[in-house]
């Protein structure tokens, strides 16, 4: 679960010129809202029941929906120990269901927008910018057979049928990254059989994969020095036409590489009274890739401390502590560098975090990644 409602607005926003000056030529437009509002647009598809996912086509787009994205983060270390992070995100937003058909034109009925972001431990910083662009003339989209996601030069894309073996490349300011993954397990679905509910109403769901462990390999250049590193990354892939309910404020989501084989996501929906939306859940997956379904009241998530934004004065946990006692898993968890709020269009936080605990009784340690949003403004009613 992690998503940037506030961002998908402004795409839309950033759109909608486009895309009505295109459709109204030469004949007038029907009426579609896109404006951001408490209840989406109904002439969306709505993710209702579980559904089997298919690979690789359900790795591309599914316009029918939307809202759609694509997440790739990982933690890296060079030949020297130094370590970093990294994000690599894509987001789709529907303006209308009915794709253009236009050969050579610049009409579209999607925007898509991304994210690029190396923390780099060493120095203490973080890097992140973005793009926004159509799908129209090659500029941005998605595929599913072969599998490919791009904005302009930034991409991922699997030269096998698969899709389980992956290139991932990205560029600006004088930082890029160029890394090959290699899946480890098979993808698993979260929450039901694929379906995660965001909210009380029987539609605000999403579809939900994830591909946990993929042993990574390749190159970061930051700051103009370039490093050869190795490591492990996650991807999500979700989407969805939904709305996160009225009382909600935001959501913290985890995913976590534990050095036993385990991997684990819970995301948990705060509410603007302090409570936690029963609708919270995760997915531990164990070496083998067999995965187990988690409800909010098997997963404890403990606050230790906080870290406040100089720049923009939002206060986010910065440590943490996770018990699942039914998994016999006890994790102490802190982030590599406190300051990794994304300040684009909408602000959150995003970035690498380690831990050390104890899994099954062993002691165990990692890597991983979290995300924070609603701490600089309420997402309520938006998803």
């Amino acid at each position: 679960m992690r998503r940037l409602a506030g961002i998908l607005g402004v795409a839309a926003l950033v759109g909608v010129g486009l895309w009505w000056y295109a459709r109204s030529q030469p004949a007038p437009p029907r009426e579609v809202s896109i404006a951001w509002a408490p209840e989406p647009t109904p002439v969306f598809a709505r993710a209702i029941a579980p559904r089997p996912f298919v690979y690789p086509a359900d790795l591309g787009p599914h316009p029918e929906y939307q809202t759609e994205w694509w997440y790739y983060t990982g933690n890296l270390e060079a030949d020297d120990g130094r370590h970093f992070g990294y994000q690599l995100t894509f987001f789709r937003r529907g303006l209308d269901p009915t794709p253009v058909d236009r050969l050579g034109s610049l009409a579209t009925s999607e925007i898509y927008f991304a994210h690029f972001a190396i923390t780099d431990v060493a120095s203490g910083t973080h890097f992140a910018t973005e793009r926004f662009s159509r799908q129209a003339a090659g500029l941005a989209g998605a595929e599913g057979e072969p599998y490919r996601v791009w904005l302009q030069d930034w991409q991922v894309i699997s030269p096998e049928r698969e899709g389980r073996f992956l290139q991932l490349s990205a560029q600006a300011d004088g930082n890029s990254l160029r890394l090959q993954l290699d899946s480890q397990k098979p993808y698993v679905p979260n929450g039901d059989s694929g379906l995660s509910p965001k909210g009380s109403e029987s539609g605000n769901a999403s579809y939900y994969m994830s591909g946990t462990r993929l042993q990574t390999q390749g190159s970061l250049t930051v700051g103009g020095e370039t490093f050869s590193v190795n490591g492990l990354s996650w991807f999500d892939h979700e989407w969805s036409t939904s709305a996160l309910d009225q009382q909600a404020e935001g959501w913290d989501w985890f995913s976590l590489q534990l050095s036993d084989g385990r991997d684990l996501m819970f995301f948990q929906i705060r509410n603007q009274d302090g409570s936690l939306s029963p609708v919270s859940s995760g997915t531990l997956v164990e070496p083998d890739g067999q995965a187990t379904h988690l409800t909010r009241a098997q997963v404890q998530v403990a606050v230790g401390s906080h870290w406040r934004s100089p720049q923009t004065g939002a206060d986010y946990p910065s440590a943490w502590r996770i018990d699942i006692p039914s998994e016999a898993i006890h994790l102490e968890v802190a982030p590599w560098v406190p300051d990794q709020e994304m300040r684009e269009s909408v602000t959150y936080w995003e970035g690498a975090v380690r831990f050390t605990g104890t899994s099954r009784g062993r002691d165990v340690k990692g890597n991983g990644y979290i995300e924070m949003t609603g701490y600089a403004g309420s997402l309520g009613g938006a998803f």
